[in-house]
């Protein structure tokens, strides 16, 4: 008898090691549903991606300018600042190479990821001064490195990528007690540097597609007396004080993007002083050119799974893995996923 009780303890003890290995789990939900702190399971994350105006037929995606006018609230405080506009580069103009330049506004649109979640921790006892480290962002995903640098080496002199996307009201990199700066690159998995050697080869263009995406950001901790706490609530519309704010701007990326930001708001749970609540986001503005561009893969069969957008939505053969080569979706749900998980864990 005493055999069989210790089989079934065993057998208990390894179901529940693995339920707490599982961490946190998705659960899809749109913007107007499923937010209600009291209805989330514990474990579980709340999220949507829904654009509400879609774009180009991807239904994750809203171009800036509707981003601007539907969901002003969002546009404030997930741009890079809050005045941010879609800049004027000079770029060729009629589509070819050997055009002439002019000014052209460049259009963007936006990938943007809302989640919730509830840590089974007191504000008080979560310190966000140990996720503004280069250890944190390597276990969030080890496929993209990362190396500190100083502010005078984030941005590079010329370069039509950065245009627009310096910070008026202060140097980006500096200005904050909490702060690191950081230079990152991923090389694109699976099948899709192979895709990209045959563009380069087919395209008759001295610009060629990189493999990797290099990206230079500011990651940095908000104390409560940093942030507009009656905005930030309207952001999240959870009325409780606001304990921190976990910010990366993203405000260099040499390829596919403008710029990106994650964002997570540490609130005081509204019953239960013990628990946390946070909501995160995740803004990426992508070039609308590079959506665009779908005639050159189309025509030629071994490129006809590599458009572009379809890449990015995760809806390609050419998608791979858990990082930004599986699709921004995937991406942005695995990120924050682990976040949620290494916030519940780090005690």
């Amino acid at each position: 008898m005493w055999v069989r009780h210790a089989i079934v303890l065993v057998g208990l003890i390894g179901s529940l090691s693995s339920a707490a290995a599982q961490g946190f789990r998705i659960e899809e939900t749109s913007l107007s549903n499923g937010w209600d702190v009291a209805q989330i399971k514990p474990a579980t994350i709340v999220f949507s991606d829904e654009a509400g105006k879609a774009a180009a037929g991807e239904a994750e995606l809203i171009s800036f300018e509707d981003w601007t006018r539907f969901r002003p609230e969002q546009k404030k405080y997930l741009a890079l600042f809050p005045g941010y506009t879609e800049p004027t580069v000079v770029r060729a103009t009629g589509g070819k190479e050997d055009a002439g330049k002019g000014p052209v506004v460049q259009k963007l649109y936006m990938y943007v990821a809302q989640a919730r979640f509830v840590l089974d921790r007191a504000p008080g006892s979560i310190d966000l001064t140990r996720y503004v480290t280069l250890a944190f962002l390597e276990r969030i995903d080890p496929a993209i490195k990362h190396k500190l640098i100083a502010p005078e080496d984030a941005v590079p002199a010329k370069d039509d990528h950065w245009t627009g996307n310096e910070n008026p009201d202060r140097k980006w990199c500096t200005g904050r007690a909490t702060l690191i700066c950081i230079h990152s690159s991923y090389r694109l998995e699976g099948k899709i540097p192979l895709g990209i050697m045959l563009v380069n080869k087919l395209r008759d263009t001295a610009k060629k597609v990189s493999d990797h995406i290099d990206f230079d950001s500011e990651m940095s901790r908000l104390t409560p007396e940093d942030v507009d706490q009656a905005g930030l609530k309207g952001l999240t519309a959870l009325d409780t004080p606001i304990a921190g704010v976990l910010e990366q701007n993203i405000f260099y990326v040499n390829q596919i993007m403008k710029f990106g930001k994650f964002f997570a708001v540490l609130q005081t749970h509204p019953t239960d002083a013990g628990k946390t609540v946070v909501t995160a986001y995740m803004a990426l503005a992508i070039d609308a050119g590079v959506l665009e561009k779908k005639k050159e893969f189309e025509h030629v069969p071994v490129l006809r799974n590599l458009v572009p957008a379809q890449v990015l939505m995760g809806k390609s053969s050419f998608n791979s893995g858990n990082s930004i080569s599986a699709g921004l979706p995937k991406y942005a749900r695995n990120e924050i996923r682990t976040v949620a998980d290494l916030m519940e864990r780090d005690n």
